[in-house]
């Protein structure tokens, strides 16, 4: 697998989820993903698990976040992580952007 490692944000088209939400996936390899999530406020990454770890830092807004039984509103600059197959979610409060690294890859997303 060819690896890209100097990687141009503006080269890189948005993939619309519907529901106020777009995604980017940014670079990946097949132990690690990292992608760029934009969500419009009332934006609602529903209730879901995955296999992956993933560890996501709140590079804009402001987002509800749901691990397991712990609820949390973070904002820019906060980071929130989450272990394999633990139901986890997001509401946006204010328009924001999740930067998202799964390992390894999410083999669903590309």
């Amino acid at each position: 697998m060819k690896v890209d490692t100097l990687i141009d944000d503006a080269g890189i088209p948005w993939q619309d989820l519907g529901g106020g939400i777009k995604r980017k996936v940014m670079a990946y390899d097949d132990k690690m993903m990292i992608v760029k999530v934009a969500f419009e406020t009332g934006g609602i990454g529903a209730l879901h698990h995955h296999p992956h770890t993933q560890a996501s830092y709140i590079a804009k807004g402001k987002f509800e976040i749901e691990i397991g039984e712990e609820k949390k509103i973070l904002s820019e600059g906060d980071v929130y992580f989450v272990p394999s197959d633990i139901v986890h979610g997001a509401v946006c409060l204010e328009e924001g952007i999740l930067i998202d690294v799964f390992s390894p890859l999410r083999e669903d997303f590309i």
